[in-house]
């Protein structure tokens, strides 16, 4: 039986009110209530997560955190331990991501916060890809260097827990070199496949969660879960308007 598509959606920072974000979810939510084949996940700011958790029912749309530091120690500032999401009720959450790392997250950083996260029993959405695609593939070397040292010392026991996204940085935002297609997509899905049956196992990697994050709107999910083998989407814009999101998540079930 093949496994359902999961669409997370990353709210970022937005909307600015808590009655936006309600409504938004409980939008989302009805739709993918009702889609057999598809896991919804919902990535909020973190004021929003409590309230948010009131309006969940059932398990096909829940919530993720946008991330988490990794240590309990009380005196981090300003930080969000991954206890507080298990107590929060969270299930999901989103480390590595590229607008972290431009804020000088390192893969070291990334990597406790990965071990943290799984001992909690988090399921991690960690973000890998390549500030640029050259013609000579090092950038398969970067990438093949950041998802070794983002899961450096994870046992294979723990790696059920653990999904791929891959986020091409080039082709994300307002200095988008040019728009990624479904061929630059499957070949990440394919390199990714092989660093991970390197670092863990075949059959691992074969079972591995490996999603796309990068400009995901209604117009390209398809091809890029169809065309690019993608098991997933990592949605950010179109996340945050209802009517979009719920067209790619009916899209999704619908393959």
């Amino acid at each position: 039986m093949p496994k359902k598509k999961i669409i997370i959606g990353n709210w970022k920072m937005a909307p600015l009110t808590l009655k936006e974000a309600k409504n938004t979810f409980s939008g989302i939510k009805k739709t993918a209530s009702r889609l057999r084949n598809v896991q919804t996940v919902v990535c909020s700011p973190f004021i929003y997560l409590s309230e948010l958790k009131k309006i969940i029912s059932g398990h096909r749309c829940v919530i993720g955190a946008q991330d988490s530091f990794w240590s309990e120690e009380q005196a981090s500032t300003g930080e969000v331990s991954p206890e507080m999401l298990n107590m929060l009720g969270v299930q999901y959450v989103i480390l590595g991501h590229s607008e972290r790392r431009a804020l000088g997250e390192t893969d070291e950083i990334v990597n406790k916060k990965v071990k943290a996260c799984l001992k909690s029993g988090l399921i991690v959405i960690l973000c890998i890809g390549e500030s640029e695609r050259d013609e000579h593939g090092e950038y398969t070397k970067f990438i093949k260097n950041e998802i070794s040292e983002s899961l450096a010392g994870v046992k294979k026991k723990d790696f059920k827990n653990i999904i791929v996204a891959y986020e091409p940085i080039w082709a994300i935002g307002k200095n988008a070199k040019r728009a990624a297609s479904p061929e630059d997509a499957l070949e990440a899905y394919i390199l990714i496949k092989k660093i991970l049956t390197g670092m863990f196992s075949e059959k691992i990697a074969a079972d591995a969660t490996i999603i796309y994050g990068g400009s995901a709107n209604p117009k390209n999910s398809k091809s890029f879960l169809v065309d690019g083998g993608m098991d997933g989407l990592l949605v950010g814009r179109a996340s945050l308007d209802e009517k979009k999101f719920s067209e790619i998540l009916r899209l999704a079930d619908s393959l």
